[in-house]
């Protein structure tokens, strides 16, 4: 994509539209695509979570043990069939083979998985399990009794790792340079956004059955709303297909500059042999990347720890599917809402005005702020003085801790589907083209998975210790602390390495030795 060096912008326009007439084409399409994706995936969220959360009676505890024993051995195998994939196939293709593989699994699930789920679920095993093992083995037994639930959620999360954090950041970072990246990455935040508003009010719309559907999912009102979500994904991901097939066609095959940009990439992927080992031994090597990967890592370990604490309250207020699928509605179409305004208000002219350091820092000091709020409400649920305000306000602590947990929801996923995001994928555009390929997939494919794993980790073992989430809440409300932090550190310090390489207009080449002034 042509640089914005050229052209003139109206000062309005340049703040909440900096897009240029002659880019319409170029940047639409992506733009659409991109909020595709993530429709689906703020769809697919919601379901997953109301699906095994609500099955049995560990409620969120299952989620640590589906990550650790489930997400994270899944993850590392569609890391190597991606990567194998791209070492075989065109970009267009893997695209094609990606999304074809996750539709179909979604379309068997919802017409042939679930309906037999009281036939296919080992009951009378996980009974016995129940009656041996200690109570903080609870939410391992759930995850095995309803293995097919659990297989869902694996396909939702990897939907987002795969297709929306993979797959579509590779081909944007192929055809951006910085320039265009800090113009037009925060807008493509806006159409994911708008799209989390969308897909919010579809899944309030859905979990109240609206429609009957008994004639295709049976009577049961949550198979025939899990039903309804499944087929919308299937159809959304069938025109992503055509949409990214006619924007091959149409406009980087008669693009000349865009084609040979695309010819050299795929070029550049056939000399590269991709294996898992030295997708690590990269990160090994490269203090830029480790800075990226503790930044995704660390994300997602304090998300994760966060989440899980506030839906097992979500479960408690909420125990029936449909009703829980509808707050998880409201919450994705507030959280759009507010992501939106960040985006076409405040993030996209950050990162064109600030240096990335500063945009890159919001995000991690979001989510120390709200994430203190929340635990601060947790932790002083009996105090006198949190019980007259809960009551004078006709409201009890269990709402206010979902009500504080909600809004460090909401702003930490705002900040993180506008600033996080931008200034991340802005971070690999400093590399060669062998070492974007290699690091992203290590780091978006596995990183990610580490980051979450690791933090349902933490939350198994206390499980395990203290048998219930409410007693581990202080211990990881500390554990959070040190991770933010963290996070907050390596950001610094992958600013200061960003900064030298734009600087010299350097591009860092893992593979060759790191230049001092990428290292220091």
């Amino acid at each position: 994509m042509a640089s914005g060096s050229s052209g003139v912008l109206s000062r309005i326009r340049s703040y909440l539209w900096p897009i240029h007439n002659w880019e319409m084409k170029k940047f639409l399409p992506l733009l659409i695509l991109y909020a595709l994706i993530c429709f689906n995936y703020s769809l697919l969220k919601a379901a997953k979570d109301s699906l095994v959360i609500t099955a049995n009676d560990s409620g969120a505890a299952v989620i640590p043990f589906i990550k650790i024993w489930a997400i994270l051995p899944m993850a590392l195998l569609v890391t190597y069939l991606f990567t194998r994939l791209f070492n075989r196939f065109s970009q267009e293709k893997v695209f094609y083979i990606m999304i074809g593989s996750f539709l179909a699994f979604f379309a068997f699930f919802a017409f042939v998985i679930y309906p037999l789920r009281d036939i296919i679920h080992p009951h009378g095993f996980c009974s016995y399990l129940e009656e041996i093992c200690p109570r903080g083995f609870g939410g391992l037994i759930g995850m095995i009794r309803y293995w097919s639930f659990t297989l869902f959620y694996v396909m939702a999360e990897l939907w987002g790792t795969a297709v929306m954090s993979v797959l579509f950041w590779v081909l944007a970072n192929e055809i951006m340079t910085i320039k265009d990246a800090k113009r037009i990455y925060g807008i493509l935040g806006v159409g994911a956004n708008i799209s989390a508003i969308f897909a919010g009010h579809i899944t309030m719309l859905v979990s109240g059955q609206l429609l009957d559907l008994s004639f295709i999912f049976g009577v049961d009102p949550w198979g025939q709303s899990l039903g309804l979500v499944t087929t919308i994904v299937v159809f959304i991901g069938l025109f992503c297909i055509g949409l990214f097939r006619w924007y091959n066609t149409h406009v980087i095959n008669r693009d000349p500059k865009m084609k040979e940009e695309q010819t050299k990439n795929q070029q550049q992927r056939q000399k590269i042999n991709m294996g898992m080992r030295k997708n690590f031994a990269y990160l090994s090597k490269s203090k830029y990347l480790l800075c990226i990967a503790v930044l995704v890592i660390g994300f997602n370990l304090a998300m994760n720890m966060v989440e899980i604490i506030w839906k097992d309250q979500i479960r408690i207020a909420y125990p029936n599917p449909n009703d829980f699928n509808t707050y998880m509605g409201k919450v994705l179409r507030a959280t759009g809402f507010l992501s939106a305004f960040i985006a076409f208000f405040i993030s996209g002219n950050m990162i064109r005005k600030m240096d990335w350091t500063f945009s890159a820092l919001i995000t991690p000091v979001a989510l120390l702020v709200t994430g203190a709020f929340f635990f601060g409400v947790l932790l002083l649920h009996d105090h006198p003085i949190l019980t007259a305000c809960s009551a004078a306000f006709g409201l009890t602590p269990l709402t206010i801790a979902i009500l504080f947990g909600t809004l460090q929801n909401m702003f930490s996923r705002g900040f993180k589907y506008t600033l996080f995001d931008a200034t991340k994928e802005i971070a690999f555009i400093p590399l060669s083209p062998e070492s974007k390929l290699k690091g992203k997939a290590a780091i978006d494919g596995v990183g990610s998975r580490l980051g979450k794993t690791g933090g349902s980790i933490i939350h198994s073992v206390f499980l395990m210790l203290f048998g219930s989430i409410n007693l581990s809440t202080p211990f990881i409300g500390a554990f959070l602390l040190l991770v933010i932090l963290s996070w907050i550190v390596a950001t610094k310090s992958l600013g200061r390495q960003f900064n030298r390489l734009t600087a010299r207009h350097e591009k860092l080449d893992i593979k060759d030795e790191i230049p001092e002034t990428a290292n220091s």
